[in-house]
């Protein structure tokens, strides 16, 4: 299934920050109360943490000293559930750390001027169709300016990402006066009506006179509203150090983090507020046009601490799923008529959202049951699409006429064992099952309210894993253990 294993909504960044903070948290919620000495511990373990994330040693050495400062609290030392406690410090401080709140563009004028800055191979380009495609689809008129006047088909390229996302592009390819080029495009912005334009500006490999003049000149001749910086999260502590420069020269407005979907560590995204003042106000998940998200500190605190993103997990779901088919499913999950088809339908939702893995991991403790997937066949959706594809269009409609004749010649058609066919037809009850009572993948896919907290349960077994156990079955369960508790105590009584 395409993007399975690396997931468009949710990347590799903070990963292993976030696996270390786990088992710290762990710990302290394994502890009846909380002392001096058990918090130390606790407190080095996360710097630690910290600083293998490629954060700043002096902003990681900030933030253990403020969050120790609230941990050694007489009110958290006596709480029921310390280690709770703890995990909401840690959660409100980096919450601050990240900036606090998200940060809006700043539309002060028509038409806002927003120009992009930063080294050669952050994702300039890239990014500027990204942030034109967002505004476009927010109600803005847009205007691209190729700004990168040096670098071999830079202007070719944001034309061909112009004509994808229907934004005209300003382009001179006969003159090298950056800052002429720029103005010129933000003139005709304003008598044409444009609500937005966005400058591309040449990258260079390194930080250099000849290019910080350049957009000295290009802000002195068009007065931006926003000048961003869009740096290359993989870079950790060397990003940090280019925004300083930058800022310096430009008196930055913001930045945007790209490839954090990636291996980043996450130093970068933790650091770069602390130290410039500059709030990170998009950041890229990657390479579509359609991967630019707003950042919200407070979501990101809640995924590095493994409290799940349901919030941006629900307006990805709504953005996109479909308003109508959503109704229909609604309307068959009411009269009990979840079949074959939608079953396809909700497979090919799944892929939309970047695969099961990628969902489980914007759920609270989902991050867990994500790794469980790493071993899972990515083809394994392919292989159950091919199945249900295989079957007549009465069998899709009417599940209740599957049987063994059926499933092999249904096996023969999509090249799969028998077993196969039969798991798929599990699975199916089993989500059928789930759907019916409004299970969270039934919420989400149907349109209905999503509850901001609880674990997602197995899916309806979509992975081949177990169904959902009703109460019934539980307590039968409970039963029997209990009488085969008793029977092992008779026999060691006869025994002795």
């Amino acid at each position: 299934m395409e993007n399975f294993r690396s997931g468009r909504i949710d990347g590799r960044m903070f990963e292993s920050l976030s696996d270390k903070l786990h088992d710290v948290f762990r710990k302290l919620r394994g502890q009846s109360t909380l002392s001096e000495a058990n918090i130390a511990e606790a407190m080095r373990e996360i710097r630690l943490a910290l600083l293998e994330a490629d954060v700043n040693i002096n902003v990681a050495t900030e933030f253990i000293d403020s969050v120790k400062a609230a941990c050694v609290g007489q009110d958290v030392v006596r709480s029921i559930t310390p280690g709770q406690q703890v995990v909401k410090i840690v959660h409100d401080n980096l919450v601050d750390l990240l900036g606090g709140g998200a940060a809006e563009l700043e539309f002060k004028s028509k038409p806002t001027v927003l120009m992009l800055v930063g080294l050669h191979g952050s994702g300039k380009t890239t990014t500027a169709g990204k942030l034109a495609l967002k505004l476009r689809r927010d109600g803005k008129k847009v205007l691209l300016v190729a700004g990168d006047v040096y670098r071999p088909a830079a202007i070719d390229q944001l034309e061909i990402i112009g004509r994808e996302i229907g934004v005209p592009v300003h382009a001179e390819r006969t003159s090298v006066n950056v800052a002429a080029i720029a103005l010129n495009a933000v003139e005709q912005a304003g008598k044409q009506g444009f609500d937005v334009v966005i400058i591309d500006t040449a990258g260079r490999l390194q930080i250099d006179d000849t290019m910080v003049q350049e957009l000295v000149r290009i802000r002195q001749a068009v007065h931006p509203d926003e000048v961003l910086l869009v740096a290359d999260a993989a870079l950790g502590q060397e990003a940090v150090s280019v925004a300083e420069h930058f800022h310096q020269a430009l008196t930055l407005t913001g930045f945007i983090l790209t490839k954090l979907d990636g291996d980043a560590r996450g130093g970068a995204a933790l650091s770069i507020r602390k130290v410039t003042g500059c709030p990170v106000k998009f950041i890229g998940m990657g390479e579509k046009l359609d991967s630019l998200e707003v950042f919200y500190p407070e979501r990101m605190a809640g995924r590095i601490l493994g409290m799940g993103d349901v919030v941006s997990l629900v307006e990805k779901a709504a953005a996109e799923i479909d308003e109508e088919e959503a109704k229909k499913l609604q309307e068959k999950l009411r009269a009990n008529k979840f079949d074959y088809d939608d079953f396809l339908a909700q497979l090919r939702q799944i892929k939309k959202l970047g695969g099961m893995e990628s969902i489980l991991k914007f759920l609270p403790g989902g991050r867990q049951l994500a790794g469980m997937l790493s071993g899972v066949d990515p083809k394994h959706f392919l292989r159950m699409e091919a199945v249900i594809l295989s079957m007549t269009r009465a069998e899709r409609a009417n599940p209740d006429l599957m049987d063994f004749s059926r499933k092999k010649r249904i096996a023969k058609g999509s090249g799969v064992p028998v077993e196969t066919v039969s798991n798929l037809v599990k699975q199916f009850e089993s989500m059928r099952k789930m759907m019916k009572h409004n299970g969270m993948i039934g919420r989400l896919m149907s349109g209905a309210p999503l509850p901001e907290t609880g674990a997602p349960g197995t899916f309806g077994g979509l992975l081949g894993g177990p169904a959902p156990v009703s109460k019934k079955e539980q307590e039968r369960k409970k039963r029997l253990a209990k009488l085969a508790k008793k029977e092992r105590q008779k026999q060691r009584r006869r025994k002795k």
